[in-house]
């Protein structure tokens, strides 16, 4: 069956969509003036001074060497979160490291992020909040406050070299009109490559939650998207556009902080629930972001970092060596079929469309050939296969894998497609 969906078959992606697609697993880093101070939330009234910011064993490299040994591509530090505090020497607040005795006031969080990030090949990103806490004229006078928004992100943008990714947060900004045309101009005249996620004019979308989970299915093309936790307004563009989703989730299930806390290292994720996200996210065509807060030495603590560690062993043991891919299967018109050479346990299917073009596919069945008899039975049924699909399914013993696109738009092309056996783990 082929159905019409004329309009958004001309929607496609640019090249660094694309790319961004690839890199799938993140680090996200909630790190800056909160960080020293225990139970600070959202929004909290409580006053914080930058004498309190002292990350004596401050160590990017930590973080960053840690996220690409766990196989993360990417990573988003908080240059400035919604209290204002500025992790890097800003010459339009007060409110920065500079006013800090960490290194007698010469320290330079972002510059040490960036540095580490280039080390290990890591593209950088950096989370900047639209909403200022320590900005007294953020509500009082909206021009003064763009030409603050405006200088600071010149500032990020100017002094540390290419950046992949600014992650504009929404939280705060639901009622606030901000200068886009200006602001974003800013951005794209000074990093014209870079990545927006989220506001002004976003190449990537938040997922509408911050639990992790994508819902099935989960396009490439949306006409709205959602930008804060605090509202259920969606941010309506007017036509469709394509924007790839991102979850992010914390690694500590702590709803009050996505910074480092005393009080919540039970709430780890095991490995297992990690593995659940894998598949709830990456599984169904979206990226993941994971944030690790470091603590107050400037450190991943340990056993965020041992989690992370296992969770990116457990993600190389699944899926690290398939058993057969996309080279060794037959097309057949809109079926790609496998012929094992001898019977042999699958439990995963992992399937990618190519999207240069566009999203094509939009349902496909996948059947196994039975090891002894070799009849064809259908063992899932899917809608959008997008960037990646991964298919779980019962242990079962095949002599072959037939992958049929039911519906599309168009032909479809197969990026690649692999075959698994992961096993039961008690991860």
């Amino acid at each position: 069956m082929q159905t019409d969906k004329t309009e958004e078959s001309r929607i496609v992606p640019t090249a660094k969509q694309l790319a961004y697609q690839d890199w799938e697993f993140g680090l996200f880093l909630h790190f800056g003036l909160r960080t020293f101070y225990e139970g600070y939330a959202d929004f909290d009234e409580r006053k914080m001074t930058p004498a309190d910011f002292n990350p004596v064993q401050l160590d990017c490299e930590q973080w960053i060497r840690t996220a690409k040994e766990a196989g993360m591509e990417y990573a988003v530090l908080t240059a400035k979160h919604h209290d204002g505090f500025s992790n890097w020497p800003s010459k339009y607040s007060r409110f920065t490291v500079e006013a800090s005795p960490w290194k007698d006031g010469k320290g330079d969080v972002v510059r040490e992020y960036v540095d580490a990030c280039r080390k290990y090949g890591v593209k950088v990103g950096l989370y900047y909040s639209p909403y200022d806490g320590s900005a007294d004229f953020y509500s009082q006078d909206a021009q003064a406050y763009d030409d603050y928004f405006v200088n600071q992100i010149t500032e990020l943008l100017s002094d540390y070299g290419d950046i992949d990714i600014l992650w504009f947060d929404g939280c705060g900004s639901e009622n606030h009109e901000y200068d886009w045309p200006r602001i974003i101009g800013t951005i794209r005249r000074l990093q014209p490559s870079i990545l927006i996620f989220n506001m002004g004019d976003p190449d990537f979308r938040w997922i509408g939650n911050e639990d992790g989970i994508a819902p099935i299915p989960c396009w490439n093309t949306v006409e709205s998207a959602d930008f804060s936790i605090y509202t259920e307004k969606k941010e309506q563009f007017g036509k469709r556009l394509w924007l790839p989703a991102e979850c992010d989730v914390q690694m500590r299930q702590n709803g009050s902080t996505w910074f480092y806390s005393d009080n919540d290292e039970h709430m780890v994720k095991s490995v297992d629930e990690l593995m659940g996200l894998y598949y709830l996210s990456i599984g169904r065509g979206t990226n993941l972001l994971l944030n690790i807060g470091p603590n107050r030495e400037g450190l991943l603590p340990a056993k965020d970092t041992a989690h992370l560690t296992a969770f990116g062993d457990e993600i190389r043991r699944r899926f690290g060596g398939p058993i057969a891919s996309l080279d060794a299967c037959r097309q057949e018109g809109r079926q790609w079929r496998y012929k094992a050479s001898m019977p042999h346990i699958i439990d995963h299917i992992i399937i990618q469309e190519n999207l240069t073009d566009g999203e094509c596919v939009l349902s496909f069945t996948v059947s196994v050939l039975s090891a002894k008899t070799h009849t064809p039975v259908a063992v899932y049924e899917g809608r959008n296969i997008g960037h990646k699909a991964i298919i779980r399914i019962p242990a079962v013993k095949v002599a072959g894998v037939i992958v049929e696109v039911t519906a599309c738009d168009g032909e479809p092309v197969l990026r690649e497609l692999s075959f698994h056996y992961a096993g039961d783990t008690d991860s």
